[in-house]
């Protein structure tokens, strides 16, 4: 079986990778490294004119002409992998704007995708137009959208998820969805918009390849050890102003107890090992499920403050906690922390259980498995 994997922006491909070669397949990734993360990609497109006075003559030419020429040299560099990119039994976008072109460039490319290999499936484990639309109409839904609601984000800083809102890109998903062989969602922030959806083929939750993450049971001997990474151009959109706050709190109250380590954008090589010795980690606010740092941390050991919500303990049938949900509000923030911080024997276990849990429900294998059941069979 021959899989070509189309966009990269979490590791979840490259992980699906790992567990699909793991079964025998043939598997190569197309797409961009997600900028400053730098993730392996086997035919690398790059974003062109996007920094310095090519950026500022971009803007000037699509301003007076419509014209965006990083779509145009994005689409002529897949240009140069059309045959690296043909003949394969399943091809799957990581998102409707993959390649995160305008969409008439976006559909050039999906067309050849289309005519020259056999199946194309969509994941929707990001900004889409469905989930887009979804949230806006439903502004108490657990998302981003009611920070621009309410006027936390301006409208340039929001573009990435406008963008889906816009005539071209409605044309696009109507393009994606009528080609396709289905949607997959890889949590519940996706699933649950989804659900009735004709197109829809159901949850499949990230891969994680639990052979490159190594476990450690967490001990603490002196300080209980506050992790917080961020990415300053999601810095809003991941909750971190709470996070900050409920830390210069946190700090305050238990100075000899903690010690806090923040950084911020650095690429995925380093990340995923700057927290090795911590035992706590900061991921995001605004969400059902895990993402998948949060994921890779818990199969790490560590307790992590991200989506856990109703929806997904359900889902799961979990009786403990495998995580800490995390909401936009730092009182219950402080609390749970402190909560932590003073019983530790509660952060090993949990960090036990998080390990546990990763294994028996995002083992990279497992999960490779079911999407091949999935494309098979549809």
């Amino acid at each position: 079986m021959k899989v070509l994997l189309v966009g990269e922006y979490s590791h979840l491909h490259n992980s699906l990778k790992d567990g699909l070669q793991a079964l025998g397949h043939e598997v190569f990734i197309v797409g961009r490294k997600d900028g400053f993360k730098n993730f392996p990609v086997d035919f690398v497109i790059q974003k062109k004119w996007d920094s310095g006075l090519l950026k500022k003559a971009k803007v000037a030419l699509y301003k007076l002409s419509g014209f965006d020429i990083s779509s145009f040299l994005t689409y002529c560099q897949f240009l140069k992998f059309k045959k690296e990119c043909s003949g394969f039994d399943f091809v799957q976008l990581i998102n409707e704007n993959s390649f995160e072109c305008q969409p008439y460039f976006e559909k050039k490319i999906i067309s050849h995708l289309l005519k020259n290999n056999k199946k194309l499936y969509l994941l929707s484990c990001g900004y889409d137009y469905l989930n887009v639309k979804y949230c806006f109409e439903n502004p108490n839904f657990k998302s981003v959208v009611p920070l621009y609601l309410n006027h936390k984000i301006d409208k340039k800083s929001f573009g990435n998820v406008l963008k889906f809102r816009k005539k071209a890109f409605f044309k696009l998903h109507q393009f994606i969805y009528k080609n396709s062989h289905g949607i997959i969602a890889s949590d519940f922030d996706y699933h649950l918009p989804l659900q009735g959806n004709s197109k829809y083929l159901g949850l499949i939750p990230n891969p994680i390849n639990i052979d490159k993450l190594q476990f450690e049971s967490l001990n603490i001997n002196d300080k209980v050890i506050i992790f917080h990474g961020i990415n300053n151009d999601n810095y809003l959109k991941k909750g971190n102003d709470y996070f900050e706050k409920a830390l210069e709190i946190i700090q305050q109250k238990y100075a000899e107890e903690v010690e806090i380590v923040t950084v911020r954008s650095v690429p995925y090589s380093e990340y995923i090992n700057l927290y090795n010795h911590s035992h706590i980690l900061l991921d995001q606010i605004y969400a059902y499920d895990q993402g998948y740092n949060a994921l890779e941390a818990m199969a790490k050991g560590k307790v992590v403050f991200t989506g856990a919500e109703t929806e997904f303990i359900s889902h799961y049938n979990l009786s403990e906690k495998v995580c800490i949900n995390a909401i936009p509000n730092v009182d219950y923030l402080v609390n749970e922390l402190s909560f932590l911080i003073e019983n530790p024997d509660e952060i090993i276990a949990i960090g036990k259980r998080a390990r546990a849990f990763i294994e028996k429900e995002h083992h990279f294998v497992k999960i490779a498995e079911k999407y091949k059941e999935l494309w098979t069979a549809n």
